[in-house]
């Protein structure tokens, strides 16, 4: 039996294939649940912007974003009812804040991303990475569903899948978030994608290689 046979019910006849996945009623996060938009080519990127009413929390972000995923750990920001939290990364300095930067704080000093956090709607606005050891350091992590602009690179993968239990969601239902995630294309690992995983080993290998004689 094919894949799409078997998410739909397989069969030959007219209700069968009108049959709906066992995991339809997952949601997953409300960018990717009606399925991934696609990267305008040339896109610049845009703002991003606090959810207050007022007085918005503005960052301005110059480039189109890379490794953009759909985050299952608690330390991410997750829009209400997500199980997941989306985000990307640009490099530094092609962010900065542009409206209101007093009202954002550091939600975890002692974390290696440096959140940067509304202090009134709570919205991570950036997360920046100080120790310059760090294998992702010059690289800022970005929500990009807070920008209005369009074009911007969809999600490509689901990373710490299995951490959503600890924020709450029952192992029992695992099998049809996993399904629903490669239903919609973002193939689910329990850690980060296989080249971002290569990227911090490659970090980590050159760092114990021997100074060159």
């Amino acid at each position: 039996m094919s894949l799409l046979s078997s998410l739909f019910g397989g069969g030959g006849n007219a209700a069968a294939s009108q049959t709906k996945p066992s995991h339809s009623d997952v949601r997953i996060h409300p960018d990717v649940d009606n399925g991934l938009g696609t990267a305008r080519p040339g896109f610049t990127g845009g703002t991003l912007k606090c959810h207050c009413a007022t007085d918005k929390v503005e960052v301005k972000v110059g480039d189109q974003v890379a490794h953009n995923h759909v985050c299952g750990c608690s330390k991410c920001w997750k829009p209400a009812g997500a199980d997941f939290s989306q985000v990307a990364v640009v490099s530094r300095d092609k962010v900065k804040v542009t409206a209101h930067e007093e009202k954002l704080h550091v939600v975890d000093p002692t974390a290696a991303i440096q959140r940067h956090a509304c202090k009134e709607c709570g919205v991570h606005m950036y997360g920046r990475i100080e120790n310059k050891d760090h294998p992702f350091y010059g690289l800022d992590f970005v929500h990009v569903e807070l920008s209005p602009e369009k074009g911007w690179a969809p999600p490509e993968f689901a990373a710490f899948v299995s951490s959503i239990i600890e924020s709450g969601v029952s192992p029992e239902r695992m099998d049809k978030v996993r399904g629903r995630l490669d239903y919609l294309g973002l193939e689910p690992y329990d850690c980060l994608s296989p080249p971002l995983m290569d990227a911090i080993a490659t970090h980590v290998a050159k760092s114990k290689s021997p100074e060159p004689a």
